[in-house]
């Protein structure tokens, strides 16, 4: 262990937020030490990137900003400093070239979260930040340093400067597990409770046997999920349990909140978002004459498979009622009972509030410790808003730092 410098400082967290802010740092001529609980950096980031590494969006900054809601506020600065322009140009710096997809959504060109990791650690190593993997924080010791707990046993860090960017409380076997939370509320850190955002649902009653061993897994598209306000085409995943992905995770804040208000939320799909109203009335009230049920639905409706069999689990016998199918293939209920569990959502709401922050990302109950990352209480929806936000308020963060104990 070597001794702090006047200009040292430790980062807690190796992912996005803490990487970024480790960057800044060491750019600046800052000594930083880089701690991780897991035996290697960017664990998270790497699997977001399996399916392809969505870095931002290219929207209008003003529509890039509302996603993030009731946040969007106390977000702004560290936003308009590094958005999704900076971040294309920061990537481009690295060495990798970007492209916006036909929603709009922004994609290294191989599409791989690897190169990406390898060249920014590189730069890192270049800039002289030290990495400690398999040094899990558990907090201070009465006396201020940090403790780690290693393969080797215990350890203590001198106290000096440190930014805690140590996520939120989903995909624990990855490193982030929320364990943080008591040690920051201990020293007087307002903490709002950590909840699943962008995450799965459990229908009521459960599905049949029949539809999960036929259709669990499989993607429902195209359609269009309304709840209370909330109105948006694109499609999701039918589960064992009830429904997930990209649109269910899109409305996820809405839903969480009515279900911790009312105990149940019941949205509805159009199932035929191409097909006005009055032409579905119109083709059902004609009959389906010779035809079977199954094969009037599809010549009329091209509806087979997956949608066709949710109609059924849904009404019942009342799917051949041609009043009720009419209001049900634009309007079909499904009522959640609960989120999926914290630790399988995309990620997390709640965290540290901002109340508890002065404008450099300091906690204003404990002196010269900062906070960056989804550790804050924000959240935002898929679609690259969560990765710009995590790096631009590790950037911001570190800013603070530097500013404040310089």
């Amino acid at each position: 262990m070597q001794c702090p410098s006047p200009h040292s400082a430790v980062v807690i967290g190796g992912g996005p937020a803490g990487l970024a802010a480790a960057e800044v740092l060491s750019a600046a001529g800052w000594t930083v030490d880089l701690f991780d609980a897991m035996p290697s950096v960017g664990r998270k980031f790497l699997l977001a990137g399996r399916g392809g590494l969505n870095l931002t969006h290219s929207e209008p900054f003003e529509r890039f900003l509302s996603r993030f809601g009731a946040r969007a506020q106390p977000l702004h600065p560290a936003l308009e400093a590094f958005g999704p322009d900076a971040l294309r140009a920061w990537a481009a710096d690295l060495g990798i070239s970007t492209f916006v997809g036909t929603s709009g959504r922004v994609f290294p060109t191989d599409m791989k979260a690897a190169p990406l990791l390898r060249a920014w650690l590189h730069r890192l190593r270049e800039q002289g930040v030290r990495f400690h993997m398999r040094h899990r924080w558990r907090g201070w010791t009465d006396t201020g340093d940090l403790r780690f707990d290693t393969p080797a046993g215990p350890v203590e860090w001198p106290a000096q400067p440190t930014l805690l960017a140590l996520g939120g409380a989903s995909w624990a076997r990855l490193g982030s597990d929320g364990a943080w939370v008591p040690w920051l509320a201990a020293r007087g850190v307002a903490v709002a409770p950590l909840q699943p955002a962008n995450c799965g649902f459990d229908v009521q009653g459960g599905w049949s046997d029949y539809l999960v061993q036929h259709h669990a897994g499989q993607p429902i598209k195209p359609v269009r999920l309304a709840f209370q306000g909330f109105d948006q085409q694109g499609e999701f995943v039918l589960t064992a349990t009830g429904i997930e992905g990209s649109l269910v995770y899109a409305a996820s804040r809405p839903l969480r909140e009515a279900l911790a208000r009312d105990g149940t939320a019941t949205l509805h799909l159009d199932l035929l978002p191409q097909t006005p109203p009055e032409k579905v009335r119109s083709l059902l009230h004609r009959g389906v004459g010779s035809k079977s049920f199954a094969s009037f639905l599809k010549s009329q409706f091209k509806l087979q498979g997956l949608k066709t069999a949710l109609l059924h689990e849904v009404l019942g016998p009342a799917v051949k009622d041609p009043t009720r199918l009419a209001e049900a293939l634009k309007a079909l209920p499904l009522t959640l009972v609960r989120t999926r569990p914290i630790d399988e959502a995309i990620s997390t709401a709640g965290g540290v509030a901002w109340a508890a922050l002065d404008e450099g990302y300091q906690l204003k109950s404990c002196p010269r410790i900062f906070v960056a990352g989804e550790m804050l209480d924000w959240e935002a929806p898929t679609g690259g808003y969560l990765l710009t936000a995590s790096l631009a308020t590790g950037r911001a963060a570190a800013a603070g730092l530097m500013r404040a104990c310089a």
